[in-house]
């Protein structure tokens, strides 16, 4: 694991389209656990652009995630991961192995892309947000850089079952 070595624990946040929850959970991880974790995102069918909710819900929460773009896992193939968090149904069914990651786990969430007006889709952005703030956190708060392989995705899998986000 890349944590033996001093480095950055290296996190990998997937889902299908790389356009909104996985871009979410990469702008936390990356700038709650600057210095401590590298996160990157990818998706399994990656859209054309991050959604500007996305980007929107971010910029809220004082964090500039303009100019990014969406990623192939392909992209991301040659890399290796100590932890790679599938946070889409559709991403954990297409993506059942990827291959650079020592530990995989699932945070299922609600695609807030789905949402059919500007309201709903602020709404349903927030939502995700705090899902995943509230779950980066938590992980964050873990030992990440002692935890072998198996002790991180238990401990990382735990944080989705105990979900306490309103």
């Amino acid at each position: 694991m890349t944590q033996r070595d001093g480095g950055p624990v290296r996190i990998l946040v997937l889902c299908t389209g790389n356009s909104a929850r996985s871009q979410i959970g990469e702008a936390l991880l990356a700038t709650r656990g600057a210095g401590r974790v590298e996160a990157a995102s990818a998706g399994s069918r990656p859209a054309a652009a991050v959604n500007p909710y996305a980007i929107d819900v971010l910029r809220e929460h004082g964090i500039d995630w303009d100019g990014r773009r969406t990623k192939s896992v392909d992209e991301l193939a040659d890399e290796h991961f100590d932890l790679a968090i599938t946070v889409c149904d559709d991403a954990r069914d297409a993506c059942p192995y990827f291959p650079g990651a020592a530990a995989r786990v699932h945070w299922g969430l609600p695609d807030p892309a789905i949402a059919t007006d500007p309201d709903a889709a602020r709404r349903a952005f927030a939502a995700t947000y705090d899902a995943l703030a509230w779950r980066v956190d938590a992980l964050l708060a873990l030992p990440l850089e002692t935890l072998d392989p198996a002790a991180l995705r238990e401990r990382a899998q735990n944080v989705h079952a105990l979900d306490r986000t309103p």
